[in-house]
C-alpha cells in the first residue's frame, strides 16, 4: 500500500527537525513536501515574501506524487482545512494515511521556539500568526484530521525525550498513554482562557 506521512502540529513544534530524521531511515520515506523548504529555495533571504507561490508548488508536487503512487511526506500546523481535501483524495487513489501529531503544551513555548530558530538563522513567523495555528491547530486535530486517518499518533514533544501520549485509528481502539496530557489536548478549546 503506498503511504502519506502527515507531519504536524504548531510552528516550533519540531516537525522539520523530526522529518529529516525518521522520515528516510525509520519510515522509508523519501520524498517530503514542506512549503516553508519551497519558499526558502525560491527566497532564501526572505521566504515570506513567496509564500503564496511556495503553497502551490507544493500543491502541485502533492498531485504529481499522487498521480505517480510515491510514498511521500508533508508538513503542516493543521491550522487550515486545506490537506483534509488532499488525504480524501490520497485515499482515493489507495494511500494509507498516517498523522504524527508534535504537540507542545503551551503557545507560549511554540513562540519562544521559532524566536530561538530565527536567532539560528532560521525563518520568522508573526507571533499572533504562532498563536492562531496553535489554536486551529489543535481544534482540527480532532474534529477533523483524526477522524480521516488510517492511524495517527501524538506526540509530547514539550520536552526531551518526547513523549508519546496516545495512538489511534480507523479501525483500532485508541491506546492513551498520558491521560492528563491527552484529556488537555482532547479539551482544549473549551479550556482556554
Amino acid at each position: 500500500m503506498k503511504n502519506l506521512f502527515i507531519i504536524a502540529g504548531c510552528n516550533g513544534s519540531g516537525k522539520t527537525t523530526a522529518s529529516y530524521n525518521i522520515l528516510p531511515e525509520m519510515l522509508g520515506c523519501k520524498e517530503y513536501v514542506n512549503a516553508d523548504e519551497i519558499a526558502r529555495g525560491i527566497s532564501p533571504f526572505k521566504p515570506e515574501s513567496v509564500s503564496i507561490q511556495a503553497g502551490k508548488i507544493m500543491l502541485a508536487r502533492i498531485k504529481e506524487l499522487i498521480a505517480n503512487g510515491t510514498d511521500f511526506a508533508l508538513e503542516t500546523t493543521l491550522a487550515t482545512r486545506t490537506h483534509a481535501n488532499f488525504i480524501r483524495y490520497a485515499q482515493e487513489h489507495g494511500y494509507k494515511v498516517t498523522l504524527v501529531f508534535f504537540w507542545l503544551n503551551l503557545p507560549n513555548l511554540a513562540v519562544e521556539r521559532v524566536k530561538m530558530r530565527v536567532e539560528s538563522g532560521g525563518h520568522n513567523i508573526d507571533e499572533k500568526v504562532i498563536r492562531r495555528r496553535y489554536d486551529f491547530g489543535l481544534k482540527n486535530l480532532f474534529s477533523l484530521y483524526v477522524p480521516l486517518c488510517e492511524y495517527w499518533m501524538i506526540i509530547n514533544n514539550s520536552t526531551l525525550p518526547p513523549e508519546l501520549i496516545a495512538e489511534g485509528g480507523k479501525n483500532q481502539e485508541t491506546k492513551v498513554y498520558n491521560k492528563p496530557t491527552y484529556n488537555k489536548i482532547v479539551n482544549y478549546e473549551r479550556t482556554r482562557d
